[in-house]
């Protein structure tokens, strides 16, 4: 059994009972704030009247241990107190694994997600308190694991410096890799749907839950938004962008930073990392620059000022933090090296024109090779192949960063500083930001959660109620010959292909074969073209050609002209459907929905409100015409940015 505390010094013996009575808690009932504390933290101090956490176990009360404190003066006390290995430590941010059962031992690893790391190893070896998840068991695990964590934190580390989670998004119904599946959190339209919909009161609606839900099993800070532009249809990430609109991203993206972060950035805030700045959109064919066959971020349309302007908006929203992209600014800078590593646009454009002093994180896995199967994933420093490792390090810190993602070789930053090459007050700046964004979230203060409450806050009915009908507000009407849609529930004969016929069999009868059917409805998804890579995860990128080809496309077709057909296609990129269009009696597009939210849509259930927030262009030659910086410039796009019909 856990002790609810450990050394708490109360006024008198009838206090100490009542705390007790209280630590023990309702495992039905939420615990309030001072509650939870009283249960999970061991590290409790009274002193003259007041109780606070002796995070660094000296028994009296420090500077940076006092929450009446100014945080300025906070961020001094404990920066006095820290040693360059643990502030090293703290400028770096890695994966982490949770355990099944939700212990914080190094348990075996499997799945996907495997090679990330044990946090709690990074944490005795490294120094280390920033971590991201990708894959979670379950969430009883999660929030058990956490408080672990936690506890470790505040127990068994020197200064007591609380753990912050990380997390890409999670709230997406979604095939694409960028998100993490929402098995348990509500599941949401994609941020490109959001797009499609255009109501930034929506999209506020569901950064707010979405950051109960990550609140709720201490997630408080999001990899996201992505505000990238994706004005190069061929890109494999534009299902996390909100489009290919500057003036639309950016009053999305200042929606969505201000559900997850409010206001102001509080003890119930989520802080936002915005990227990719200085935007991902414009790759160069759309090879994405995860892997070595990049080719450069290109600008034939002398547009880079164009895909700043959503950050522009993240500033105002005053995002925590701002993560730079991979790619190379190719003749953008003095030199042609990535994003993270160009001092022109971190210290440059970032620090001196924008004045923005938040946090910057490189994207993940900039110094060191990733090793996976065997198969060697070289480490994304595109333009600066040539540098070692530690050169590398020192690179980016010159260029202004202050923490590296993906990441644990503090040792680096530490050899660099001992070596005179690093100043130890260029450390302490990237420290105090983020140091700063710990303060501010309260994680020095009351870094647990109930972890007895998390079930019942992630995947709560009205937020997975309000994330479905997002899914069918961003259905987008492209083709409604004859008004044939919305169609009739339960006169028809209906042929499904890739719908589960236990949901079809809700609206008509299933029927087996095309010919046989009064309708075929037909879900597809934008086809991708792997790349011919020994990397597995450049496998998995939706890189290549837009339209369908061959005896694909022929399969399809052949439905389209057996019977009437109408047609749903997944866009987490632009399509290129021509044939498809023209056959097909109607034609919707989606932004992550299930097979329900479709066939509710179809059958006249739920409205479909949303516009394109990506042009279609007409055919791949138009595609390769192109410029890759410029919104919707194909030569006659079959459907345009901004089309969408209604019932």
């Amino acid at each position: 059994m856990r002790r609810p505390f450990a050394r708490v010094v109360p006024a008198s013996g009838v206090l100490l009972i009542i705390l007790i009575f209280i630590a023990a808690g309702n495992p039905g009932k939420p615990l309030k704030p001072h509650e939870r504390l009283l249960r999970y933290s061991r590290v409790l101090l009274t002193r003259n009247g007041f109780t606070f956490r002796d995070l660094n176990k000296n028994g009296k009360l420090d500077v940076y241990e006092d929450p009446r404190q100014p945080i300025d003066a906070r961020i001094n006390d404990l920066l006095s107190q820290m040693t360059l290995e643990e502030k090293a430590g703290m400028m770096f941010i890695n994966g982490a694994r949770v355990n099944e059962d939700g212990t914080i031992g190094d348990e075996p690893a499997t799945g996907m997600f495997s090679f990330a790391p044990n946090a709690l190893n990074l944490m005795k070896k490294d120094k280390m308190n920033h971590f991201n998840l990708w894959a979670i068991p379950s969430i009883p695990a999660l929030a058990k694991w956490y408080d672990a964590m936690q506890q470790y934190a505040e127990d068994s580390t020197r200064l007591g410096i609380p753990i912050t989670i990380a997390s890409d998004p999670r709230s997406h119904f979604t095939k694409n890799i960028f998100s993490l599946g929402a098995t348990t959190f509500s599941q949401w339209c994609e941020p490109l749907g959001f797009g499609a919909i255009g109501d930034s009161v929506l999209t506020r609606e569901f950064a707010n839950d979405a950051r109960q839900e990550y609140l709720a099993v201490g997630i408080r800070e999001a990899l996201h938004p992505q505000v990238d532009l994706a004005t190069e249809p061929r890109w494999p990430r534009i299902a996390g962008t909100f489009g290919e609109d500057a003036q639309l991203t950016s009053r999305m993206a200042m929606a969505y930073i201000l559900g997850f972060q409010e206001d102001t950035l509080g003890s119930t805030s989520v802080a936002c990392m915005t990227k990719h700045f200085a935007g991902g959109g414009p790759q160069k064919d759309g090879l994405d620059p995860h892997f070595p066959f990049q080719k450069g971020e290109v600008y034939p349309g002398h547009n880079f000022k164009y895909h700043l302007i959503p950050f522009e908006a993240a500033f105002r929203a005053h995002t925590a933090a701002i993560m730079p992209y991979y790619g190379v600014p190719m003749g953008q800078t003095s030199e042609n090296v990535g994003f993270s590593f160009n001092k022109d646009i971190i210290t440059g454009l970032l620090r001196n024109h924008y004045h923005y002093n938040g946090v910057v994180c490189t994207d993940w896995g900039l110094i060191t090779d990733t090793h996976m199967g065997g198969v060697v994933w070289p480490a994304r420093a595109w333009g600066v192949q040539n540098l070692s490792r530690i050169q590398r390090v020192e690179k980016v810190l010159n260029a202004g960063v202050d923490q590296f993602g993906g990441e644990n070789c503090p040792e680096l930053v530490v050899q660099l500083v001992k070596e005179g090459k690093i100043s130890i007050a260029r450390i302490d700046s990237s420290v105090r930001r983020l140091l700063r964004v710990k303060f501010e979230l309260g994680l020095f203060d009351d870094p647990f959660i109930d972890a007895d409450q998390a079930s019942h806050i992630v995947g709560k009915p009205e937020f997975v109620k309000a994330g479905e009908a997002s899914q069918r507000r961003a259905m987008t009407l492209l083709k409604n010959e004859k008004n044939i849609l919305p169609l009739k529930e339960g006169t028809l004969k209906i042929y499904v292909k890739d719908i589960d016929p236990k949901v079809a069999a809700q609206y008509g009868t299933v029927v087996d074969d095309p010919s046989q059917a009064d309708i075929a409805i037909l879900r597809l998804s934008t086809p991708f073209y792997p790349v011919a890579s020994p990397i597995p995860m450049a496998r998995m990128f939706h890189h290549g050609d837009l339209d369908f080809k061959g005896k694909q496309k022929d399969s399809i077709l052949q439905i389209l002209h057996t019977v009437p057909t109408i047609v749903d296609i997944y866009l987490d990129r632009p399509a290129v459907i021509p044939e498809i269009s023209a056959a097909a009696k109607g034609l919707l597009a989606d932004f992550g929905a299930s097979d329900q939210a479709v066939m509710d849509v179809i059958f006249g259930r739920a409205k479909p409100e949303g516009h394109l927030p990506i042009e279609l262009p007409s055919s791949m030659q138009a595609v390769r015409d192109q410029k890759e910086d410029v919104p919707y410039d194909s030569k006659d796009p079959l459907y345009k940015f901004g089309f969408g019909l209604h019932y």
